[in-house]
């Protein structure tokens, strides 16, 4: 199973004083050819936050946005009505189908917010936007795997509008996780905390690694880890 890794140090960089944010894809001002996004996954945003500033109401449209929280806590607000503070542990799905607008500001006075922002292009255009939470259960906030999004809402996951899996897995020094890719779909893994192997290629902090070849694909922990996988068509 031949892995391709996209290194931390290698990612587009952005320092704007109240923000810092590593690219792996293309996205605003950062433009590669090369890494325009993997299959539907459009978005992988690593987000530093300062206290009490944050990204201004803007708009989306067309795009499947999630927030993954490391550190920290965000405030969003968003022209559907809602209104949360979240915080590590839960995650929040927004399609922004025909259009929406919304901001996102670290509301402490101290602390940094750190945070995963990511993109999934929908497989319908023109969609009444939404927004909800994926919430874990005792049993999946304990879970070596737990699916976050899915097409079906299955398990528990929050459902978007593309045929794309996302899983949290997040295990010890030493422990393994197997995933069975199917023929004809891609795996990408994004290391959110610690390190590990995906296969036999070591990812650190900040890395993803990606395959396209059916088969098992075995994670192992080399120090105690978080990260996404995703599963897409």
């Amino acid at each position: 199973m031949k892995i391709t890794v996209r290194k931390s140090d290698e990612r587009g960089h952005v320092e704007m004083g109240w923000l810092e944010s590593r690219h792996t894809f293309s996205f605003g001002d950062y433009h590669d050819p090369d890494h325009m996004g993997f299959r539907s996954l459009r978005v992988i945003n690593e987000d530093w936050i300062a206290p009490t500033t944050g990204f201004p109401t803007h708009g989306h449209r067309n795009m499947e946005i999630f927030s993954y929280l490391l550190d920290g806590s965000l405030k969003h607000q968003d022209s559907m009505g809602n209104g949360r503070v979240l915080t590590p542990g839960r995650v929040q799905v927004m399609s922004a189908g025909s259009g929406v607008m919304h901001s996102e500001e670290n509301p402490e006075r101290e602390k940094t917010t750190h945070m995963l922002q990511l993109w999934i292009v929908p497989n319908m255009r023109e969609l009444k936007p939404s927004y909800t939470e994926w919430t874990p259960t005792p049993a999946a906030a304990k879970a070596g795997k737990a699916l976050i999004l899915s097409p079906d809402g299955r398990d528990g996951s929050a459902k978007i509008h593309q045929d794309a899996c996302v899983w949290r897995v997040q295990l010890k020094k030493g422990e393994r996780l197997d995933h069975a890719l199917a023929a004809g779909r891609g795996a990408w893994l994004q290391v959110a905390k610690g390190s590990a192997n995906l296969g036999d290629v070591a990812l650190a902090q900040g890395d993803g690694g990606s395959t396209e070849d059916a088969g098992t694909l075995a994670i192992t922990a080399t120090s105690d880890f978080e990260g996404l996988l995703f599963d897409l068509k």
